[in-house]
This record gives structure tokens, sequence and C-alpha cells, in this order.
């Protein structure tokens, strides 16, 4: 089992609390203050969980400008009462910005039991594999 500092921990229980609080606010019909919570909650959980130093170089890596510029752009759009319009730039910018990290997470979805045989169905595993071609860790 991976040991977590205390820090990583709080960390986790922010970043898990800001997900919640986003998935909840657009089931509410994109409420300005739950996603507020939600953002502010996440961006602080993944700072706690990988650190202040690495947090801002992963974000303000020179090739991910652009993908910072949308997710961050899109918390402020919804920080000053656009929820929306700031959602959908918050979900372009995740998807740049994370892109890298999506075949991992299809690899390990893959050896969970059932949802594993659902993702190497020859429809869908043709798909994915499709679609995580050419995106590799950087």
């Amino acid at each position: 089992m991976i040991s977590l500092t205390d820090s990583q921990k709080i960390g986790m229980g922010l970043t898990g609390f800001g997900v919640f609080f986003l998935f909840f606010g657009m089931i509410l019909f994109f409420d300005k203050a739950l996603l507020a919570i939600g953002n502010i909650l996440f961006v602080a959980g993944l700072a706690f969980v990988i650190g202040l130093e690495r947090t801002f170089r992963f974000f303000f890596q020179k090739h991910k400008l652009k993908a910072t510029s949308f997710f961050l752009g899109g918390v402020f759009v919804v920080l000053i009462g656009w929820p929306i319009i700031g959602v959908v730039l918050e979900i372009y910018g995740f998807f740049l910005l994370f892109r890298g990290f999506f075949p991992v997470v299809v690899g390990f979805i893959r050896r969970i039991p059932v949802l594993g045989s659902i993702l190497n169905m020859p429809f869908i595993s043709a798909y994915m594999d499709k679609a995580t071609e050419g995106n590799t860790m950087v």
C-alpha cells in the first residue's frame, strides 16, 4: 500500500470534496456557489497532493499554457457568475491538461473485472485504442 503524508491525505479529501461539489453543482442546474466551492477545493487539493511547486510546474509548462489558460479561465468565469460558460471552458482545459494521463487510466480500468470486460469488447476496444493513440505521457 502507498503511504501518504498527512498533507497528501488532506489533499485527497479536498480533491474528493471538490469533485463532489463540482458534480453536485452541475446536477443542480449549474449552481454558481457549489461550482465555485468545487473549483477552489479541487485546485487546493491538487496542490496539497503533489505539492505547491510541482502544481505550478505542472500548470505553467510552456506546452500546457493554452490548456492552463482555458482551465483557470473557466474557474474565473465560474467565480464571476457565468457557470455554464465557465464549466465548458474548464472541461476543455481539463482534457487538454490531462490528455496524457487518459491512456494510463484506460489501461488501469481494463484491469478491473467488470469494466475491463466491457472495455475489451471489439467495437469499444477499437474506439478506445484509436482515441488514445498518439497520447503519450509527457
